[in-house]
């Protein structure tokens, strides 16, 4: 097992700033996820953990130990790369038997490991081919599959189910996350995509152009995002932002969704809603406030995406089921005034008691 701390670390490549003044700690055994977009620093920062990029200023530490001087063999980590990197004159099983042979691993330890970790990854009636003759997400999970044999002090995976079919890859991230939890090691691991970092996270660094925009586990991150760029990026459908309208009350949307009453931060600029938390109710005569139109409706079997013209606005909401509602008949939209996110104009978000966080 092993910690890895990063503290104050920058990296540029010309001009370009790739990872900038990043510092956190991913303790012992912990499944650790960094999520952004592409070309955010995601991939630097693993190969600056292996060794394979050195930073230009700060330190990182493996196990408590400074690593920059260490070379990429004397760092002991495992890399899954998002190229996969297998040798095309192997066969799988060569591939995987690599990194034990070149470690001078004992026969019968070889074995086992491979047999163990082939049936975990489901490529045992594979190992007999080479990889031109394997699929895409056949080649990754032979990759994944050399990592694992070797004991490292901790993983790091690029993307590494990223070419996979969307069943196996739900099927293979279940897998990882159950293989880490039995062999007790670290595990890094890189992915722009938001259920995937969700879903098997014990914690996550959100990054955006070289920088940790907030770390912590995913529920915490979606329920108390630090910024309206973080709320943006996890949740499908995605978060509804709204600017905030001061005349005769506080409303958003157009005046569809009323704030007058509700705690409303001094120097709030913006609302987040999640589709989930908003409510669509068929609009009665006589009713107080201003109606949204049903603009589309995406039934997706188990629930439906309603989407809404607010005025100049567009909201999504999220319904379970089927439920009857038609385009271009107005609806009443309300939420539980707690599932609201309030934003300062730079885009921050408020701390329950009100400030800036």
């Amino acid at each position: 097992m092993a910690s890895i701390t990063f503290r104050n670390v920058t990296k540029r490549f010309g001009h370009t700033v790739a990872v900038d003044n990043v510092s956190f700690d991913v303790a012992d055994n912990e499944f650790f996820c960094l999520f952004g977009p592409p070309l955010s620093g995601k991939s630097t920062i693993l190969k600056l953990i292996l060794g394979l990029e050195a930073p230009d200023s700060g330190e990182i530490l493996i196990e408590g130990k400074p690593v920059n001087a260490l070379s990429p063999a004397e760092r002991n980590v495992a890399m899954v790369f998002q190229n996969l990197a297998l040798f095309p004159h192997m066969t799988a099983l060569q591939n995987v038997r690599f990194p034990l042979v070149e470690r001078k691993i004992a026969e019968d330890k070889i074995k086992a490991r491979v047999a163990s970790v082939s049936e975990k990854l489901h490529i045992g009636h594979l190992l007999h081919k080479l990889p031109a003759h394997l699929s895409g997400g056949e080649r990754q999970r032979v990759a994944i599959a050399r990592a694992l044999v070797r004991d490292p002090a901790a993983y790091l995976m690029d993307d590494p189910i990223s070419a996979l079919d969307a069943r196996l890859r739900e099927e293979t991230r279940v897998e990882l996350k159950r293989i880490q939890r039995e062999l007790g090691h670290t595990l890094i691991y890189v992915t722009h995509d938001q259920e995937e970092a969700m879903s098997i996270a014990d914690r996550m660094a959100i990054f955006e152009h070289g920088a940790i925009r907030q770390i912590g586990k995913p529920s915490e991150i979606y329920d108390r995002p630090a910024s309206q760029y973080v709320a943006r990026l996890l949740g499908a459908p995605a978060i509804n932002l709204l600017g905030i309208e001061r005349g005769d009350g506080v409303s958003a949307g157009s005046g569809t969704i009323q704030l007058a009453g509700l705690p409303v931060p001094d120097g709030a600029a913006g609302i987040g809603i999640r589709p989930e938390d908003l409510k669509a109710e068929p609009w009665t005569a006589g009713r107080a406030g201003v109606p949204a139109r049903v603009y589309e409706v995406e039934p997706l079997g188990g629930y439906t995406v309603v989407t809404l013209s607010a005025g100049s606005e567009k909201l999504r909401v999220l319904m379970r089921g089927q439920p009857k509602v038609a385009v271009d008949t107005d609806v009443a939209v309300s939420c539980d005034p707690r599932k609201i996110h309030y934003f300062t104009s730079d885009g921050l978000a408020f701390s329950p008691a009100g400030t800036g966080a």
